[in-house]
């Protein structure tokens, strides 16, 4: 098989170092940058090399994917390109809803029509449908597994309430489509086949890909009437969940590594919650979680990571803290007594967060004292005990050998309607995790980076908009801990395994109490490719972890990591060493002082050599090999 390496008009290229499927765009204006979609590329750590000497050039150099006897290749991320995503599904009530009596007994069947809209003094065969950059997939997703469709058949797909039914768009044109929804109506008094007679035309509904930019609102619902087929009538109604991403701005990604598929098997991992663990569960707690000295704590005692909540302040800083809401004391006049106030943190700037006398929400609902409220108001004076830092700031002030367990936040809705901490409204998700992505991309260096969400919409973003590292989809299952979630792909573990395959993204987060009670869904994910973490108090118990080790489990995030473990080095400290010794006489580590690898050394102080470290390949979580 051929490979050809090109260099178009704005597109330089002195060294193919990974092979890529792309497509370059066609220039509107001579001056305009060139832009380049790509859509499949290798991801190998050791690349194929070429250095084209010729502008046009063909090389044969195998199969495309293969390389070393490794097939690694994966889809391209967004450069210049939009994906709007349409979504039926019966998280809330059913999606179609027939007014027209006739109906009420019918099943139906949908088809997603895409059509360019004609701008004034435009041909009609110059249409931007016309455009070769739009393209549709079809993801349907459920419990029992997924498909990915990239051609509809005549008359569309049926609907099913367990299933959740999402069109993808890929387009460079995304405020100037019309996206018709075809309805046909199936007959179910007989089974209705493949190949049988096509079920009746009813209707249509209309949408206009405008209507989002005019929102302001890059995810949520629309309802639109479908329109009878024979007249003017409305016949009933659709409702439309989307959810527009674009790509990261001011930001852009290279092919210089990909770690978004990428896991070394080893025994599982210690992921330290919230640095050296919740500290407003456990009154003996003496390090505030979610601070720079709990997450040096973590790192000392081990923690391959150390996992924590991103959100943004009111002034768009990237910030370290669990919950939404935060506690602020007040004092009223003439009065000793003390009362705490339940403030949104996306409604207070950095500075303020900074100035906050803090207390947690659990202490509104308990009765506490004063000395309760003050056990960390000493170490407030130290600025690594501060809660509220900066993603920016742990950055610096963490060593690098322990790897960022990133879970961003975002809200979420609960079955009965309400919303998490009672927030139904939040940030613009694009702007929201551009400048979140853009600060890890630039400041992680050769860290380890994992991301997590609970929210499914969040996981695909971050995987759509970066091509280098990967997310876990966080999933509670079956909980009688927490209440049911509203979106369908958050309800079972079953279905957040098929959304992780479909997404392709990393794999899952599932909660322990679910999994200890089906220990088979571990293996499960595992053998269609998915790394799984758990997460969950009930991961504080030694016996429990035990077992979800023994199912071979990938990663554990709990609670007194320090308690637990001594001071000690991390997996990957260990694993670094122990490849140091094969290429370096064991005599020569015995005589040295000191480790330029972040080796622990008790002679003396180690001074890391940032030759050396930038030197060694990093990974999201599992190695350089």
């Amino acid at each position: 098989m051929q490979h050809r390496g090109r260099t178009e008009k704005g597109l330089n290229v002195s060294a193919l170092k990974i092979l890529t499927f792309y497509q370059t765009l066609e220039l509107q204006n001579a001056g305009d940058p060139c832009q380049v979609i790509v859509n499949v590329w290798e991801t190998h750590h050791h690349p194929r090399t070429m250095s084209p000497t010729e502008s046009h050039q063909t090389i044969d150099d195998g199969e495309f994917g293969f390389h070393n006897g490794m097939n690694c290749v994966d889809v391209g991320w967004l450069t210049c390109q939009t994906e709007i995503r349409l979504r039926l599904h019966y998280s809330k009530v059913p999606p179609v809803s027939i007014t027209k009596k006739k109906f009420k007994k019918s099943r139906f069947r949908i088809k997603l029509i895409l059509e360019g809209i004609e701008e004034e003094g435009e041909e009609e065969e110059e249409l931007s449908y016309a455009s070769p950059y739009t393209s549709l997939e079809i993801s349907m997703i459920s419990a029992s597994g997924y498909k990915s469709r990239h051609t509809q058949p005549e008359c569309g797909y049926a609907l099913e309430p367990p299933r959740w039914t999402e069109y993808s768009i890929h387009t460079m044109d995304p405020d100037n489509l019309e996206l018709t929804f075809e309805f046909f109506e199936e007959d179910l008094s007989a089974h209705v086949v493949e190949g049988d007679a096509h079920p009746g035309h009813v209707g249509t509904a209309c949408l206009l890909s405008s209507s989002f930019s005019e929102s302001g609102k890059d995810n949520g619902v629309v309802t639109l009437p479908i329109m009878g087929r024979n007249s003017r009538q409305t016949i009933g109604k659709v409702r439309v969940d989307y959810l527009v991403i674009r790509p990261i701005q001011g930001l852009q990604c290279d092919m210089s590594s990909c770690f978004v598929k990428h896991w070394k098997k080893r025994s599982a991992i210690d992921v330290g919650h919230r640095g050296a663990g919740s500290s407003h569960t456990a009154k003996h707690h003496r390090i505030r979680e979610n601070t720079i000295a709990s997450f040096k704590s973590a790192a000392n005692h081990g923690a391959a990571y150390v996992e924590f909540d991103v959100h943004l302040s009111k002034d768009a800083v990237p910030i370290i803290y669990h919950d939404l809401t935060c506690c602020i004391s007040t004092k009223m006049k003439n009065d000793k007594t003390q009362e705490l106030i339940e403030v949104p943190v996306k409604d207070l700037t950095f500075d303020q967060l900074q100035l906050l006398k803090l207390a947690h929400t659990t202490e509104m609902k308990e009765d506490k004292d004063k000395g309760d409220r003050d056990e960390y108001d000493n170490d407030d004076e130290i600025d690594e005990h501060q809660p509220f830092p900066s993603l920016s700031q742990i950055f610096h002030a963490v060593p690098e050998h322990v790897g960022f367990n990133i879970e961003i936040k975002w809200i979420c809705q609960m079955k009965d309607g309400s919303w998490d901490s009672n927030l139904s409204s939040y940030f613009n998700m694009n702007t929201y995790l551009d400048i979140i992505l853009s600060c890890v991309l630039q400041q992680a260096g050769q860290r380890r980076i994992v991301f997590s969400c609970f929210d499914p919409d969040i996981c695909t973003m971050v995987r759509r908009k970066q091509n280098k590292y990967p997310i876990l989809f966080l999933t509670q299952g079956i909980s009688q801990t927490y209440p049911e979630l509203m979106d369908i792909r958050c309800q079972t573990t079953q279905i957040a395994i098929s959304f992780a395959q479909s997404e392709n993204i990393l794999g899952i987060c599932g909660h322990t109490e679910e999994l200890l009670k089906n220990l088979a869904y571990i293996g499960d994910a595992q053998s269609k490719g998915l790394v799984v973490f758990s997460w969950g108090v009930d991961n504080n118990d030694h016996e429990n972890r035990r077992k979800l080790r023994e199912q071979g489990i990938d990663g554990l995030i709990y609670d007194r990591i320090c308690e637990d473990q001594g001071e000690e080095s991390n997996i990957f400290q260990i694993e670094e060493q122990h490849s140091l010794r094969e290429v370096i006489p064991e005599e020569t580590l015995k005589n040295s002082n000191c480790s330029c690898y972040s080796i622990p050394c008790s002679t003396a102080p180690c001074i890391t050599s940032k030759e050396h470290a930038g030197s060694v390949e990093s990974d999201s979580g599992l190695s350089s090999s």
